[in-house]
């Protein structure tokens, strides 16, 4: 083995971000290559109220070969589908949106470009009846693809609903049994290279000395390592994204169990409804500018679909980002990075993703700055292109009913989105840059959800008769709802695959 190697690697700050962290080094990494030792403070509690994913962390499950029933069931979790948005466009509007497929593509053409043409004569249903995602969902149903030929059956996309204290257990008892060392305590003091800069250990408070050459930023919001003793500054992106708060609290389970989060958008943010087996995440993320706390509890609680368990708690938050994500020998991974509320269930993606820049671009105790400034220069991208889709769903709104939404409805946005909205509203169609995490369809199903309609379809739609175009979208709304029908009940399949055996 090479004697340039990293030999240790540090995690401050356990939770889902640093035990996510550590079984996936753990995974790739014998002890006797690289020791990793996880330093974790039982005194801070964790921030998760239950947490919504998208369909990328499969791979990172299947990447640690997790047996997918028995996550399920230790953590408590449920499968999804997609997002259901609650008055977003306007009040009383509604739509999904659904992972997977759209329709079908014809002529190399996107569906959506088919499906406007349609929908200017009168001769297309709602988006969401071309989507098996989206009307599986509004169905309560779910099940895992199957080998059907040529059916939607076989491509089936889905996420997951979890508590995210028990995924942390979970993932604590996978990297420790591959030889993660946990230390609890909570750092007094650290050390670093007077020549360098470069992080050389942490003094816990009992007087215990951790030193390691590669250190990970887990430690949250307060960002100990990257802010606190690097000093890496923040981008506060609060004027494009102004919701600063959020109250959370957990409430009975849902009975049956949808297979979808709920988005309900109020007069100063929007409320979450994530179902667990055992319970309800809820929350509120409000800006603090346009409601006072008090007022933003108050609509939570009137709100709530079940029986509240627990207190409100209230959470306080940046919106933004840090403008080095590496930074000498620490990486900040998790909310120590930055934080983009969870509207879109971002959060867990960008944790795994950040994890997967780490090992593409692993150093060696050289510290090559190449790497760092790939792994910072990707990673900035992946969080504007996340930034920018978010704030669609302000800013595509008709609403005008409070000061919240005038403002969000007529801000400017960030130029990249600016751009995607031009050339949308032009012709329909999406440009995807590189590795952006979300695609065409999840942009054309949320520009079309929310009223934002092109005033043109593409030219080579017309290629293909009218009558022939009606025929296909028949066809294919015909073989979803067949589809749809064919699937059991999310309840039912949660019974089978996953149930928990105490509630």
């Amino acid at each position: 083995m090479s004697e340039q190697r990293i030999r240790k690697i540090v995690i401050l700050g356990g939770g889902t971000a640093g035990w996510m962290t550590a079984a996936a080094l753990a995974k790739f990494m014998a002890p006797e290559f690289c020791a990793i030792e996880l330093v974790e403070s039982e005194d801070i509690p964790p921030v998760g109220v239950g947490e919504a994913t998208i369909p990328q962390i499969q791979v990172f499950n299947q990447t640690l070969g997790i047996d997918e029933d028995d996550f399920i069931r230790k953590t408590r979790g449920t499968f999804k589908l997609g997002i259901e948005f609650r008055d977003w466009g306007a009040v009383g509007e509604h739509y999904i949106h659904g992972f997977g497929s759209l329709g079908r593509n014809m002529e190399a053409l996107a569906f959506h470009h088919f499906w406007c043409k349609m929908q200017r004569e009168g001769k297309a249903e709602p988006l969401g009846r071309y989507c098996l995602s989206a009307l599986a969902a509004t169905h309560g149903k779910f099940m895992r693809p199957i080998e059907a030929g040529d059916s939607p059956l076989s491509t089936i996309q889905y996420a997951y609903h979890f508590d995210a204290g028990l995924y942390a257990l979970y993932l604590r008892e996978y990297a420790e049994a591959r030889g993660v060392t946990r230390t609890q305590g909570v750092v007094r003091q650290v050390q670093s290279d007077p020549k360098t800069g470069h992080l050389t250990g942490l003094t816990l408070g009992d007087g215990r000395f951790v030193e390691g050459e590669l250190f990970i930023d887990c430690s949250g919001a307060q960002g100990l390592l990257i802010d606190k003793v690097l000093g890496v500054d923040f981008e506060d992106w609060g004027h494009w994204l102004p919701c600063d708060r959020a109250w959370a609290v957990a409430s009975e389970p849902t009975a049956p169990l949808p297979s979808h989060t709920v988005s309900q958008a109020h007069g100063a943010g929007w409320q979450w409804r994530i179902p667990l087996q055992h319970r309800t995440g809820n929350g509120h993320v409000f800006s603090s500018a346009f409601m006072e706390p008090e007022e933003a509890r108050s609509v939570l609680l009137n709100h709530l679909e079940t029986r509240p368990v627990s207190e409100p708690r209230l959470l306080t938050f940046r919106v933004g980002k840090r403008t080095s994500f590496w930074e000498k020998n620490c990486v900040a991974i998790g909310l120590s990075s930055g934080f983009l509320e969870p509207l879109e269930s971002t959060g867990i993606h960008l944790i795994q993703s950040f994890i997967g820049k780490l090992m593409a671009f692993f150093p060696d105790r050289a510290f090559s700055p190449v790497n760092r400034r790939y792994f910072n220069r990707e990673a900035h991208d992946e969080y504007d292109r996340i930034r920018d889709f978010i704030i669609l769903h302000y800013h595509a709104t008709r609403r005008a009913d409070t000061e919240f939404w005038n403002y969000v409805r007529t801000m400017p946005v960030p130029d990249t989105l600016q751009e995607k909205l031009v050339l949308f509203q032009a012709n329909g169609y999406v440009h995807k840059e590189g590795n952006e995490l979300f695609s065409g369809v999840s942009w054309a199903e949320v520009f079309i959800g929310q009223g934002i309609l092109p005033e043109r379809y593409h030219p080579l739609v017309d290629t293909i008769p009218g009558g022939e175009i009606e025929r296909r979208l028949k066809h294919i709304e015909s073989v979803i709802a067949q589809a749809v029908d064919y699937m059991p009940l999310h309840q039912d399949f949660i019974s089978r695959h996953g149930g928990a055996t105490t509630r």
